[in-house]
């Protein structure tokens, strides 16, 4: 029955949500990345511009959705999110389903809205009309990713500093705050750390080497 699962899922990735992904990407262009997760195998499998430092074969955490509830339900969104720079993201997610109406995938198209966002701040500073916005929790409960985003731009933005300009002494005192914060103790969250702050794994783990001795 897995098997049947997962062949069914392939075939829905394949045939379906690549082709539509690397076609809207295409259209779109790079302020949107397009994640496209198996719910079977709860991975990610492909990725058009990439730019939330996800890699194919990361865990999906989407196990405590049911998507049995409501075969209706097709279109998750929009909603907004953090991206591990800062930079807001306009979310939205399709369901993709196989013949017999199984949820087998998910398509997430993420929008970099932080340029427009710039200039509707500028806007509002003028006519002084206040912005709200909404988000979606039920996708990243379990986030980790998300989480981690958050407290590093967050680390950044309380020293004057970006994720990009971090030195060696920046890395290593962050470094310091989420062992604290226990985040590092997540699987693969070594490597996910060192992708965002763009140095190999094995300088994060030497670093945690030099910190815990």
């Amino acid at each position: 029955m897995i098997k049947t699962e997962e062949t069914s899922a392939n075939q829905v990735v394949e045939n379906v949500a690549v082709p539509i992904a690397e076609a809207l990407s295409k259209l779109l262009g790079s302020n949107v990345e397009i994640v496209v997760h198996s719910l079977i195998t709860e991975t990610v499998v492909h990725i058009c511009n990439p730019f939330s430092k996800r890699e194919i074969g990361d865990p999906s955490f989407l196990s405590e959705i049911d998507f049995r509830k409501d075969k209706n339900e097709t279109v998750i969104g929009p909603f907004e999110r953090v991206n591990w720079d800062g930079r807001v993201i306009r979310s939205i997610s399709a369901v993709l389903r196989d013949d017999d109406g199984t949820a087998v995938a998910l398509a997430c198209f993420n929008y970099d809205i932080s340029e427009i966002m710039a200039a509707q701040n500028a806007i509002t500073a003028l006519i002084g009309t206040p912005v709200t916005s909404k988000g979606s929790e039920a996708l990243f409960k379990n986030d980790w990713h998300e989480k981690m985003n958050h407290y590093i731009v967050d680390w950044c933005r309380d020293r004057n500093k970006s994720v990009e300009a971090l030195d060696r002494k920046d890395r290593k005192m962050l470094l310091e705050a989420l062992l604290d914060t226990e985040a590092l103790r997540e699987k693969h969250a070594a490597s996910y750390i060192a992708r965002v702050l763009n140095v190999s794994r094995a300088t994060i783990y030497n670093d945690l080497k030099a910190i815990r001795t």
